[in-house]
């Protein structure tokens, strides 16, 4: 993507853009700051700001700042499948559709790849998590499917189970 896409009202004048390397810090910083995402390494933002910009978008408010983000990849063996791996949003920014604003985004980008499935994982807690892509199912008129991936039992940390949502074929 070339240039950076105008949301349209409630959160105008922001835009949603490919996130870069100087993107990194701000996206850990959300993730900390949201007390629900899993917080990865400040490098592995950065690193993923190089490697999977192109599968994943970020929001900016009218100063160009970072004000959200989606992370995601194309998995290996299905290449027709986006993995959504992180989601957040400012909290000032929260309630505003930013997230499904980005996620759309994301998906109509990576669709002119083939991509047809959305995967994500949530734990049974994340009522938020889990009305966006449920949300994201409804407004692209396609079906989701979900199962348990990863059982609390395998994490060493007691980390809650991950529930798959598998959205699609989404055209």
């Amino acid at each position: 993507m070339n240039a950076a896409t105008e949301l349209k009202a409630p959160l105008a004048p922001a835009f949603l853009d490919t996130p870069t390397v100087d993107d990194g810090g701000a996206m850990w910083r959300i993730a900390r700051d949201s007390r629900t995402l899993d917080l990865n390494s400040s490098y592995s933002y950065l690193l993923w700001c190089r490697d999977f910009a192109g599968t994943s978008v970020v929001a900016r408010d009218a100063d160009g700042s970072p004000v959200g983000y989606v992370t995601g990849y194309i998995r290996p063996d299905e290449p027709q499948t986006l993995v959504v791996w992180q989601v957040a949003v400012d909290a000032a920014q929260r309630g505003r559709g930013v997230a499904a604003a980005m996620l759309d985004h994301l998906a109509a980008r990576v669709a002119v790849d083939d991509v047809r499935w959305i995967e994500t994982t949530i734990t049974p807690d994340n009522a938020a998590s889990q009305r966006l892509f449920t949300s994201f199912a409804e407004r692209h008129d396609v079906p989701v499917e979900r199962e348990v991936l990863f059982p609390g039992a395998l994490f060493p940390d007691g980390h809650d189970s991950e529930v798959l949502f598998r959205i699609g074929p989404t055209v």
